[in-house]
C-alpha cells in the first residue's frame, strides 16, 4: 500500500517532518508518497522555494531523521480542481490513500473514491509556514523551527535575504517577474 501527502512545504519545517513520522507510524508498511504541491511556483512570498529546493529540503531531513519508504514527488498544479485528481493518478505512482487536513483536498480525494486521513497538527501555530518565512525574512527564530539539514540547507541558499527581497516585493521586473 501506498499513501500520499501533498504540500506546499514552504520551507519543510519540524511540523512536516511530524507528520511523516506520524504517517510512517500509523502504518509501518506502507510507502508514502510525498508531492511538493505548487511545483511550479517560486520566487513569490507564499512559495519563495523551487521544487529542486523544496525536493532538497524534504530529501535532506527524511536522510537525517533515518526515515525510509518515502518517496518525494513534484505536485505542479493545473487549474481545475474537478480534474486534479485524475492528474495526479496519471501523475504519480498508484497510491491508495491520501493524508490531509486541507478541507478542498480532502473533498476532491474522497468524491474520487480515495480513503482520506486527517493528521495530527503538531503546533500549527508555530509552524504555520507564513509565519516560518516572515522569521526567516526577519533572519532571527527560524533554525529551530526546521530540522538541522534544513536550516543549514536554507543557510547556503542565502535564504533569509532571498525573503526579505520578495517580502518587500522587490527584485521584480514591470511584468511581475522576479529577476
Amino acid at each position: 500500500m501506498r499513501g500520499l501527502l501533498v504540500g506546499r512545504f514552504q520551507p519543510f519545517h519540524g511540523g512536516h517532518l511530524g507528520l511523516v513520522r506520524a504517517i510512517l507510524a500509523r502504518r509501518p508498511d506502507d510507502r508514502l508518497l510525498v508531492g511538493i504541491g505548487s511545483a511550479e511556483e517560486s520566487y513569490t512570498w507564499k512559495n519563495p522555494f523551487t521544487a529542486g529546493e523544496r525536493y532538497e529540503m524534504i530529501s535532506r531531513a527524511l536522510a537525517e531523521a533515518k526515515l525510509d519508504g518515502v518517496e518525494i514527488v513534484p505536485v505542479p498544479d493545473i487549474g481545475r480542481h474537478a480534474l486534479w485528481v485524475r492528474y495526479l493518478e496519471g501523475l504519480l505512482p498508484h497510491f491508495d490513500r491520501v493524508y490531509t487536513n486541507n478541507p478542498l483536498t480532502r473533498l476532491l480525494f474522497e468524491k474520487a473514491g480515495y480513503d482520506v486521513e486527517g493528521l495530527p497538527l503538531l503546533d500549527r501555530r508555530r509552524f504555520e509556514g507564513e509565519n516560518l518565512r516572515r522569521r526567516l525574512a526577519g533572519g532571527r527564530g527560524w533554525k529551530e523551527l526546521v530540522p538541522p539539514a534544513v536550516a543549514r540547507y536554507l543557510a547556503s541558499l542565502e535564504a533569509p535575504a532571498r525573503l526579505r527581497i520578495l517580502r518587500q516585493g522587490q527584485g521584480r521586473s514591470a511584468a511581475g517577474r522576479f529577476l
